[in-house]
């Protein structure tokens, strides 16, 4: 009988060890990254589907950019560190989900063509930034939109939750905000004249307006424009990670280090990646200028984080 007695008090306890687990928040994502990628081998990372060419899905559905290969230098710096592989696994989010997906440890970290707000800074941390960009806007060829005055009382095409939408609201608070659920929806509606210009990075913008991807690019660079010269925000692209997460963070951050300074040092690994996406045969080439920016950008963060071995 003792015996039984003790068995039945032992599943007990089990039994209300799990339910208390499930029970009380936080305790289930007590777990870091670090410590869940060991366990699993799995990196989960959220990136955009539409974000050309930074992150978006390619002709075959497979998703594809700037920041997913930032994503693999990450994977490959997880396997030497933890000496076993690590699959990446890629999951597709909008604007609206990447903060919620981080904060509920659905995914452990975002990488697509997010910036850098205090207000998201509440609730995760930031990497290095990799790339700059800032908020412009597409709108049709005649249109003499650009000027914050020009805005007031214009239909103005945001996705929530991101920069743009901040940088037009505090640009002109007079325009009339129109929410859309992804960029290809934008784009409709701008070609079908239900909102007067659409505010996204200036850098995705342009790349839309020139994609070799696409046959209908010649029309798009007659009708379209992205205006205005100077953006109405700049902010640096960066990955966003669970707070109290310093060794991931560390990791994801000595990763960006060595990919700039390699490319700054001109090493052929780095410099392939790179061009891949922003270089003469890139799928959106950089003029001189912006790449030089984009140079100076990398050895801004390089010197300035030295201590990094």
């Amino acid at each position: 009988m003792l015996k039984k007695l003790t068995f039945s008090y032992g599943v007990a306890i089990a039994t209300l060890s799990l339910l208390l687990t499930a029970a009380i928040p936080g305790v289930a994502s007590a777990e870091t990254v670090m410590q869940k990628v060991k366990r699993t081998g799995v990196l989960s990372a959220g990136t955009s589907k539409d974000a050309f060419p930074f992150a978006y899905k390619d002709n075959q559905g497979q998703l594809i950019g700037y920041s997913v290969d930032m994503l693999n230098l990450v994977q490959q710096q997880l396997e030497k560190e933890l000496g076993k592989k690590v699959q990446l696994e890629l999951v597709a989010l909008s604007p609206a989900e990447r903060i919620a997906n981080i904060v509920n440890r659905k995914v452990d970290i975002v990488c697509d063509a997010s910036s850098f707000t205090w207000e998201r800074d509440r609730s995760v941390d930031f990497s290095f930034s990799y790339g700059a960009t800032g908020t412009k806007l597409l709108v049709k060829k005649a249109s003499n939109l650009g000027t914050p005055q020009s805005l007031i009382s214009k239909r103005i095409g945001v996705l929530a939750k991101t920069t743009n939408e901040n940088a037009i609201k505090q640009v002109q608070p007079q325009a009339k905000l129109i929410y859309l659920k992804d960029r290809a929806q934008a784009y409709t509606a701008l070609q079908q004249g239900k909102i007067d210009g659409f505010a996204d990075d200036g850098i995705l913008l342009e790349a839309w307006l020139g994609s070799k991807q696409n046959l209908n690019s010649l029309n798009r660079l007659n009708n379209f424009k992205v205006v205005p010269d100077h953006p109405y925000s700049r902010e640096g692209i960066a990955c966003m990670v669970p707070e109290n997460n310093s060794d991931f963070l560390d990791t994801v951050n000595f990763t960006f280090y060595g990919f700039m300074q390699g490319f700054v040092n001109n090493e052929s690994r780095y410099v392939t990646i790179f061009d891949r996406w922003f270089g003469p045969r890139g799928a959106i080439p950089l003029n001189r200028d912006l790449r030089e920016l984009a140079v100076e950008t990398m050895r801004i963060v390089i010197d300035s984080h030295q201590d990094i071995r």
